[in-house]
């Protein structure tokens, strides 16, 4: 079932079952099964013209005590006085299965391109947010990133494993990074890391045109990454 639902990403919200089921690598029988059993539970949907979505139940059960959901509900009043200042983009990604996924973002409609979206994911050495999540993960995961292939997003992502050692050593030490076209050629992006307790649980983001200045980014993103941590930390209420 799990790989079934795995078939599914933002770029692919509707297939038919045969297509699920290839995508799967699922026999056709097994897969047209457990599609139907999906939709019956509510966790797929099946429109009028036989195609397949995921259905709200399943966004339904994904909210229920999700740490995604605390973490976005603490973060959100704090990357709206982001967004309000820099009219750009604000974003809030977590390390997912050795990649960086997004949790949410806010973009001002006069926005520098960014293909960074909700639910998407990202290689962890190819974007800013990645690189804070990777420079302060554990020691293992570093090394097997760096020592596996790291694909170019665009022609600046930096590709060579002691360059990205470099910049994740950096990153360690000042708690920043500014990222000069990694994702694309015409914007710069800025992150921060956002702790809980110490631990390094998210990274905050600002996406802006390429020849922006990047210091007063960086300032806002560590106030709201402070405020965001005393909200973690707060008890419920």
């Amino acid at each position: 079932m799990v790989r079934v639902l795995e078939t599914f990403d933002v770029d692919r919200t509707a297939q038919t079952p045969t297509q699920i089921g290839r995508r799967a690598g699922l026999p056709s029988s097994t897969a047209h099964r457990l599609i139907a059993e999906l939709v019956d539970n509510g966790i797929l949907d099946r429109d009028e013209g036989g195609q397949v979505r995921l259905g709200m139940h399943l966004w339904e059960l994904a909210q229920r005590g999700s740490r995604a959901l605390r973490l976005r509900q603490a973060a959100l009043p704090f990357m709206e006085r982001v967004q309000s200042r820099l009219r750009e983009h604000t974003q809030l990604a977590v390390l997912e299965q050795g990649e960086t996924l997004f949790l949410e973002r806010l973009s001002h409609p006069d926005a520098v391109s960014n293909i960074a979206r909700v639910a998407g994911r990202l290689p962890l050495h190819a974007s800013s947010a990645g690189l804070v999540l990777l420079a302060f993960a554990d020691e293992e995961l570093r090394r097997r990133v760096l020592s596996g292939p790291l694909p170019a997003v665009s022609p600046e992502t930096v590709t060579d494993p002691e360059a990205l050692r470099a910049i994740l050593a950096r990153v360690r030490r000042e708690g920043v990074v500014v990222a000069h076209g990694y994702v694309e050629p015409v914007s710069t992006a800025v992150a921060v890391p956002v702790r809980e307790r110490g631990r390094v649980v998210a990274a905050l983001s600002a996406v802006l045109p390429r020849d922006a200045p990047t210091a007063g980014a960086a300032d806002e993103l560590r106030r709201a990454s402070a405020g965001i941590t005393r909200a973690l930390e707060e008890p419920p209420a």
